[in-house]
């Protein structure tokens, strides 16, 4: 069973004492929030019995209470739920977010109000479990080939959580009235009006609460191993089913109650499992009440902060509490047994390289015309010539030249970035790069005034090289594997999503022009900015035979490559500073989301680019031929309505990017 080194001297006072210590922070913190509404005389008439006539009394009684109420019940589920799937997956990872399975929840109750209404009169419960439900499906369909690998399935799950994001944001873009309070409520808002939620939640949650102590003895007999349990007369699929079954419908219940709270239901068994909580019994007695104290601390402390339009989200919070953990928890991570690995068929090498890019090169122009020429209008789609395509000319190419270059780049650093680590699944997207040049350029847009293009990719590659640098410390400090790497970026990558989310929930003005970059818009591109990206690109094609060497050399070992003439350290600080820039660059154009960086290389090696100067240049024209095919479709796939590039080219690398997992 996967398992974390935990410090004995932290077992020596038991699960009471920091769940205690909770409660007492969560109380301090709420009696703080309580005497900023009324006198302490007047709480328990408030709590029992309001004055009618006192508005303080009112809202103590309708607002204040009830969201203690609702923080320990959803806490509580989380840690139980937590508890659960940890178990059931032999992984100290496992909780409803880092698999998934709230995104899932969350995007099935956007699903459903856009287009089957009448499926929310049945229980916005009902709706939130199937979207959890398929989550989980997919997850052990991902995963299940491995022996549900704790790696795998963490990596699987963060996945399906950045899908589910990208889709999302596609649909807020066009529904954004409808959608908007949806997805800011998910941020996980604990805003209540009345005692009906927490009404609503008490009984169902003692129900499924019943039903994991029933299951307490095959969940506790999974501990020794599918070996040991079989051995012992248990079904092992069907222990694993009814366990996932009970941490589903806890995770569908608190989604639908207060949308998605990430990281409770890991730190609650964590923190008891390191306090001395060693039996399954004892963690599924003392991590919902670690959960609950937990939760309630949280969204105490949240009340007391400074309120703009509104108060932070509570979900978005305890995700900043939440990735130090997870991140401190990754080098810990093991499994009993490493992966049973399969003879792969080796990957196709061309015989003659040099024709294929040939051929792709040929291809790029006649791309980029047809983009440019070819679209819909008020008559139906056309081919423009002449006088008409001359009219389009000025503002379909520097849009078409700005997805083409943003493509090629991410596709560059895609290819570096894998050629570096090792893993076939590295990305600048999913490593965190992208997200550390959103960082960047928000940092930014809030301290100066109308920041120019140039300025802001110098921001965005700062950011990206920050998040680089930290995360190959990590790396050569806790000996992380290439998939631990991945996992720490993926879990980095969470942290532009908080800040963004508290951005939407203060309602600042600058809000639109952020919502509209995220989404890898080239819609405002002009002819300034299609040209310095253009430049950009073609600075990297440029590059490529000075670094083709490095990339050849590198992953043979620092030794062979200093025998080489090749200095591992100063090779290493150029190609991964030439990955940042490219980041930062193609981000402002393309969005955060859009998995070209993963795409383009897999692409290029498909069609036997193996050298890696081939490779390289292979994967910028497919990059870019990718992103083109985007902005192209974006414009015309439901005109005049339009999709941004990068949100489009994101839903369609989603899949493809499950596939490759599904693959591994």
């Amino acid at each position: 069973m996967a398992d974390t080194a935990m410090p004995p001297s932290f077992r020596r006072f038991g699960p009471a004492w920091p769940v205690a210590g909770l409660f007492l922070l969560a109380g301090l913190a709420s009696l703080l929030v309580l005497d900023r509404q009324l006198p302490p005389e007047l709480w328990w008439r408030a709590l029992l019995d309001p004055d009618p006539a006192r508005l303080d009394q009112l809202a103590a009684h309708y607002v204040l209470f009830p969201r203690f109420a609702v923080a320990l019940l959803v806490g509580a589920a989380l840690g139980l739920a937590g508890t659960i799937l940890q178990q059931v997956l032999r992984n100290p990872l496992a909780e409803p977010a880092t698999l998934g399975i709230s995104a899932g929840a969350h995007l099935s109750l956007a699903v459903a109000t856009l287009w089957v209404p009448e499926a929310l009169a049945l229980g916005r419960e009902w709706v939130a479990l199937a979207g959890a439900g398929l989550s989980a499906a997919a997850l052990l369909a991902l995963s299940w080939r491995k022996g549900l690998s704790p790696v795998t399935v963490i990596l699987a799950g963060l996945v399906l959580s950045l899908y589910a994001g990208s889709v999302s944001g596609v649909m807020v873009l066009f529904n954004h009235d409808l959608l908007i309070g949806l997805f800011l409520w998910g941020a996980g808002f604990l805003d209540q009006q009345d005692w009906g939620m927490a009404a609503f939640l008490a009984p169902r949650l003692a129900v499924l609460a019943v039903a994991a102590l029933l299951v307490l003895r095959p969940l506790t007999l999974l501990g020794l191993g599918e070996g040991g349990a079989r051995s012992l007369g248990l079904s092992v699929v069907g222990a694993r089913l009814a366990g996932l079954t009970i941490a589903v419908m806890l995770a569908a219940l608190t989604v639908a109650a207060v949308g998605v709270v990430s990281f409770v239901g890991l730190a609650a068994p964590t923190i008891v499992g390191m306090a001395g909580a060693r039996r399954l019994g004892q963690r599924m007695l003392w991590a919902p009440l670690c959960g609950a104290a937990l939760l309630w601390a949280t969204d105490s402390l949240v009340l007391m902060a400074p309120i703009t339009y509104r108060e932070l989200p509570t979900g978005a919070v305890t995700a900043v509490l939440g990735v130090p953990m997870l991140l401190w928890l990754l080098p810990r991570l093991r499994s009993t047994a490493p992966p049973v690995m399969t003879a792969a068929p080796p990957p196709p090498r061309a015989s003659r390289p040099g024709i294929v890019l040939a051929g792709v090169a040929l291809l790029l122009p006649l791309v980029l015309w047809a983009a440019v020429a070819f679209g819909p209008g008020p008559d139906g789609w056309s081919w423009s010539v002449g006088a008409d395509f001359a009219t389009l000319e000025p503002w379909r190419l520097p849009r078409a030249l700005a997805a083409l270059s943003g493509g090629a780049m991410l596709a560059v650093a895609g290819t570096v970035l894998q050629r570096m680590t090792g893993n076939p699944l590295a990305a600048p997207e999913i490593l965190g790069v992208s997200s550390g040049a959103i960082l960047g350029v928000i940092a930014l847009m809030f301290s100066v005034e109308a920041p120019e293009r140039g300025a802001q990719i110098a921001a965005g590659g700062a950011g990206a090289v920050a998040v680089l640098a930290a995360m190959l410390a990590l790396g050569r400090k806790d000996g992380f594997s290439p998939d631990r790497l991945l996992l720490a970026g993926v879990a980095t990558s969470s942290i532009s999503g908080v800040v963004v989310a508290v951005l939407m929930a203060g309602q600042d003005p600058r809000l639109q022009t952020l919502v509209t970059w995220l989404s890898g818009s080239t819609y405002m591109v002009g002819w300034t900015d299609g040209l310095a990206a253009l430049s950009l690109a073609l600075l990297a094609g440029a590059a490529i035979p000075f670094i083709a060497r490095w990339l050849d050399l590198l992953p043979l070992g620092g030794g062979v490559a200093a025998a080489l003439g090749v200095s591992p350290s100063l090779s290493r600080i150029a190609l991964f500073s030439l990955s940042a820039v490219l980041t930062a660059a193609a981000t402002l154009i393309v969005g955060p989301l859009s998995f070209v960086g993963l795409m383009g290389p897999h692409l290029a090696r498909m069609l036997g680019l193996q050298r890696a100067a081939a490779h390289l240049a292979g994967s910028a024209m497919l990059g870019g031929l990718v992103m083109l095919l985007a902005d192209w479709l974006g414009r015309g796939v439901i005109f005049p309505y339009q999709v941004p590039a990068g949100l489009l080219a994101s839903v369609i690398g989603g899949p493809f990017l499950l596939w490759l997992l599904g693959r591994r």
